[in-house]
């Protein structure tokens, strides 16, 4: 049987992972993006793991607007990077220091 101590530690686990791939990588933009959306993964056990342990639906409900927010930062994210990859040829964040075209 699977504890709310077990989802909690593996939510903490993948918490710390988004943390450090955030501040140990700053020079690929795809990679920031990926630990953008493993931060709101352990977010979102979190709440499904409160949801389940408390018998009420309301956590599981906000996974759903949470999923698709994170959908929606993927989809634009990337188009801005493809933009981004055909005018100047690089995904280095230190690249991309100005924001003018």
């Amino acid at each position: 049987m699977i504890t709310l101590g077990d989802i909690l530690t593996l939510s903490a686990i993948l918490f710390a992972l988004a943390v450090a791939g955030i501040f140990l990588n700053r020079k690929n933009v795809i990679l920031l993006l990926m630990c953008v959306e493993l931060l709101l993964l352990a977010a979102n056990f979190n709440f499904i793991a409160f949801s389940r342990m408390l018998g009420n639906l309301t956590g599981q409900v906000f996974v759903f607007f949470v999923l698709t927010v994170a959908a929606a930062e993927s989809a634009i994210g990337l188009a801005i990077l493809v933009v981004l990859f055909r005018e100047r040829r690089s995904i280095n964040v230190e690249d991309m220091n100005t924001l003018k075209g």
